[in-house]
């Protein structure tokens, strides 16, 4: 077969193979190969295997790109499925605040948090949101995220919101990283409804959901299900609206408290359940029993202070499936950085090594419901690809220039070309 790249004689290559999320025991084998190549046509994987193998079952094209792996380890694309990227404004002063003693209600209480963020994105353009988006999904890219999921939801407001999902299409085809786009607007309650939340809520099923699933501007509907914010019931109903329309439900859980979130996803059959912070045995179970991915977010609960994170430990052990996400965002969610998640998931939550691989790529893909294309390295599956110098635990060397190549669908989009 001809081939137009072929990434040769690789020190070790992690596949995370498979076309469904790994769970239990199964999340730690991570398919690692010594000596390899990979060989690409196009945008897909035609072959995988030993380096020794490689000229006699491939054959280069004319003008063939072939990349030496001496040295190196290449691992799937990271795949991010949880991220509130597309917004306005800038809380850094909150960070510095919180590191200062400030609590996050003292700050929400003088007009700071999500209220700060959806006064400046309500009064943003779309081209506005485009250009501040553009630089982060940039940063993403630079550490290896190919794929990211991105919700609205700091418009909160119909116009507002569906503004949020064209500049998200938008984004999609101005730069390299796949993107699959949540509507959120259930995020939060607005101020301006806080008496009157039954009206809000109307408005999101009756009125948002209708115009995201005419305009064809979301695959997703998620909300935020916590005490506080949108209740076991109203979550359910929301989610259900989305369903009626075509949008497929995943669901902001137990991330303060254990709120039912948990409870929710499993009965309508989410794809994913996020956060999970304070989930129990109880709900663990009946998680893995409806197929419920657990996207675990702990650079969230690190910048937020929270002072623990998700029992990663103990959702694997009950069988649920772990994703591993960035939640990028402006007011909790700081970096861009999925090596630094896995190296969070590893250390906080004791996750192995190769657990947080697979979180950070075929699980992640499941839970957006792309493993059968995306999130492990086999043939007919795309091309989209991490070099890391060095061995696979050079990832978690935090601010280390480890990644000397990113590579999304058969083209290189970050790195050298070294030959």
């Amino acid at each position: 077969m001809d081939v137009d790249l072929l990434i040769h004689d690789a020190d070790s290559v992690y596949t995370c193979a498979g076309t469904e999320a790994r769970r239990g025991r199964g999340q730690r084998d991570a398919g690692r190969l010594e000596r390899a190549s990979i060989a690409a046509e196009g945008d897909r994987i035609v072959w995988i295997g030993p380096a020794a193998d490689a000229r006699t079952e491939v054959r280069l094209a004319t003008g063939a790109h072939i990349v030496d792996g001496r040295g190196c380890t290449v691992v799937p694309g990271f795949v991010d499925p949880h991220t509130h990227l597309v917004y306005a404004g800038d809380r850094r002063d909150e960070l510095q605040r919180r590191l200062a003693g400030a609590s996050y209600a003292e700050i929400a209480a003088e007009g700071g948090g999500i209220v700060k963020t959806v006064a400046a994105t309500r009064a943003a353009s779309q081209s506005d949101l485009v250009d501040a988006a553009l630089p982060r999904l940039e940063a993403m890219l630079a550490c290896g995220t190919t794929t990211a999921e991105i919700k609205s939801g700091y418009g909160l407001e119909t116009e507002a919101e569906l503004r949020m999902l064209r500049a998200i299409r938008q984004l999609a085809a101005l730069q390299p990283i796949e993107i699959s786009p949540t509507f959120m607007g259930a995020h939060e309650i607005p101020v301006e409804h806080r008496d009157v939340r039954e009206t809000f809520i109307t408005m999101v099923v009756d009125e948002m959901i209708p115009r995201v699933a005419d305009g064809r501007l979301a695959e997703w509907c998620d909300v935020f299900c916590e005490r506080g914010v949108f209740t076991p019931d109203e979550s359910r109903r929301i989610l259900e609206a989305g369903v009626r329309h075509g949008l497929k439900p995943r669901i902001h859980a137990d991330e303060l408290a254990l709120s039912g979130g948990s409870a929710v996803a499993a009965e309508i059959g989410a794809r994913s359940a996020d956060h999970l912070i304070f989930v129990d045995a109880t709900s663990a179970r009946s998680l893995a029993a409806a197929g419920v991915v657990a996207t675990l977010l702990p650079a969230a609960a690190f910048y937020l202070k929270l002072g623990r994170f998700a029992p990663a430990r103990l959702l694997i052990d009950h069988g649920v499936p772990v994703a591993l996400a960035s939640d990028l965002n402006p007011g909790g969610g700081f970096s861009p950085s999925m090596p630094f998640v896995m190296t969070l998931a590893c250390f906080g939550m004791g996750l192995t090594l190769e657990e947080a691989l697979v979180g950070a790529t075929l699980n992640a893909a499941a839970s957006l419901d792309r493993a059968d294309r995306i999130g492990s390295l086999e043939a007919g599956k795309q091309m989209d690809a991490v070099i890391v110098d060095g061995t696979l635990a050079d990832l978690v060397r935090v601010g280390a220039p480890v990644i000397r190549q990113v590579i999304k669908r058969g083209v290189t989009v970050v790195g050298d070309t070294r030959m």
